[in-house]
C-alpha cells in the first residue's frame, strides 16, 4: 500500500487524535471501507493483539478471503516515527502472523507526511502482557 494510496482515501482528514485504520486489500483493490480503531495512544497488550488476530481471521475466512491487510496509525504533530509508533506496528504486524494473513508495510500518517514502518525498523520490540 503507497502512501498517496493512504492520501486518497483518507482526505480530506483531521488529526485531531490517534487512531489506527485498517483496510482490506482484493485482489490488488482496496475496499473502500475503512476500519477505525480510536483512542490508541496506548498500544494494546499482548491480550488484544490475540483478539486482534482473531478478528483478522474472522474477516479473512468469512468477507474477503485472501484479503492483504493494510493499516495506518494516525496521530496529531509532525515529526518522526516514535517508539510509540514503532510499538503499534509490532502489534499490527504480529496479530496479522498469528492469524495467517499477509500484511501490507504499516504506515504512519502525520500532518506533515505520511511513513512506512517496514516491519524491520520494529525489530525486537516486546509485546507487553
Amino acid at each position: 500500500m503507497q502512501p498517496q494510496a493512504w492520501r486518497h482515501l483518507m482526505s480530506p482528514w483531521s488529526l485531531g487524535g490517534q487512531s489506527v485504520w485498517m483496510m482490506l486489500i482484493v485482489d490488488d483493490r482496496p475496499i473502500p471501507q475503512l476500519i477505525e480503531i480510536t483512542e490508541s495512544e496506548e498500544p494494546p497488550g499482548a491480550a488484544s493483539a490475540d483478539m486482534l488476530s482473531e478478528l483478522l481471521r474472522q474477516l479473512d475466512r468469512e468477507i474477503a478471503p485472501g484479503a492483504r491487510f493494510a493499516f495506518l496509525r494516525s496521530r496529531p504533530g509532525v515529526g518522526a516515527i516514535t517508539e510509540l509508533d514503532r510499538r503499534w506496528a509490532t502489534i499490527l504486524y504480529t496479530a496479522a502472523r498469528l492469524a495467517g494473513v499477509a500484511c501490507e508495510v504499516v504506515h504512519l500518517a502525520t500532518r506533515d507526511a505520511i511513513r512506512p514502518i517496514p516491519q524491520d525498523d520494529v525489530g525486537a520490540i516486546a509485546i507487553p502482557a
